[in-house]
């Protein structure tokens, strides 16, 4: 990809990541600058299955899946860093440290996630990431991911 701003939507998204419903956790690209950082949006809706018991009175998105909607943002900016073939290739967590949950977020919320890419060593990629409803921090982190081959696990 270009170093030019890129915009994707959901059909792009869907050619880049392996989730699929209920688990695909970013609904657009609205940035994003190869090598650099990403923004995306997570459009929060109450038809979403975890509110049923999450909580049923007060739904709540639950903290681990703003996390999950960060790290496929980070994969999204990965896979405009480097070349992959998403039907064989697996993007894991490997850490998550600093995390920190600001603010609940809820139905009828939209997640803005902004990643921005720290540095790559030894196949680890890391990332500084925020979650923000209305321009109010919800959750930031710093993730460690890396890439991986479906064939590596199929011993």
């Amino acid at each position: 990809m270009s170093t030019e701003r890129i915009n994707l939507d959901i059909h792009k998204i869907l050619t880049l990541l392996p989730h699929r419903y209920p688990f695909v956790l970013v609904d657009r690209v609205l940035e994003l600058e190869p090598n650099k950082r990403i923004q995306a949006l997570k459009n929060v809706s109450i038809n979403e299955p975890y509110f049923m018991g999450h909580f049923p009175k007060r739904p709540v998105m639950p903290g681990v899946l703003i996390l999950e909607a960060l790290a496929q943002t980070a994969a999204l900016l990965t896979f405009a860093q480097e070349p992959h073939d998403p039907d064989n290739t697996l993007y894991l967590f490997l850490g998550i440290d600093n995390a920190r949950f600001k603010r609940v977020v809820e139905p009828g919320d939209q997640l803005t996630l902004n990643v921005t890419f720290e540095r790559r060593m030894r196949g680890i990629w890391k990332f500084n990431a925020r979650a923000e409803v209305d321009g109010e921090v919800a959750a930031q982190a710093v993730l460690m991911c890396t890439v991986s081959h479906v064939g590596a696990y199929e011993q």
